[in-house]
């Protein structure tokens, strides 16, 4: 992960270099730093973290779904064999989930499974809000919705991760000073 700029910092990049830092804020999808980047300057780290949120919410459906499917199975595969991007492999490991015990590993996997069969994408959550336990709890009540239902709540919750990534790359303290 890069270095915290300052907003002011952040509004002066080239667009090349807005991407490269930004590029990872959402899952393997560089194009929406792109997309943002031409929308400076902005006025707050929080104007900036809704852009992201907003590039996602204009963007086609077949879009979002690939967006969703970027993202890599919590506690899966991947992310055991280190496969995940930087991002995700701290978030993941926040909440514990790079140390699960058997049982648990396999709860995550039968959580996996259950979501790729009911909606062929996988479970998307905020991690870095939540628990082993709610991360669990969430993925057994959402397993009730429907399709278009958990495609939105799936959204909403890169919404999250994104703006929690934005923050990470912007310097707030600094923002008052000249920003």
């Amino acid at each position: 992960m890069s270095a915290p700029l300052t907003l002011a910092e952040v509004n002066a990049l080239s667009l090349a270099d807005f991407v490269r830092h930004f590029g990872g804020v959402l899952e393997h999808s560089p194009r929406y730093a792109e997309r943002v980047g031409q929308e400076r300057p902005f006025s707050t780290v929080e104007e900036l973290a809704a852009a992201f949120t907003q590039a996602v919410l204009e963007d086609t459906p077949e879009q979002q779904l690939a967006l969703i499917r970027a993202h890599p199975d919590l506690a899966g595969k991947a992310a055991l064999a280190g496969e995940v991007t930087p991002e995700s492999a701290a978030e993941q490991a926040s909440a514990g989930l790079d140390r699960l015990t058997p049982e648990e590993y396999a709860e995550f996997h039968r959580i996996n499974a259950a979501y790729h069969a009911k909606f062929n994408m996988p479970y998307i959550v905020c991690v870095r809000e939540n628990t082993k336990a709610s991360i669990l709890r969430s993925a057994a009540a959402r397993l009730q919705n429907s399709p278009s239902a958990e495609r939105a709540t799936a959204l909403r919750e890169i919404g999250k991760i994104a703006r929690l990534r934005v923050l990470d790359l912007v310097n707030q303290e600094a923002q008052g000073a000249g920003a």
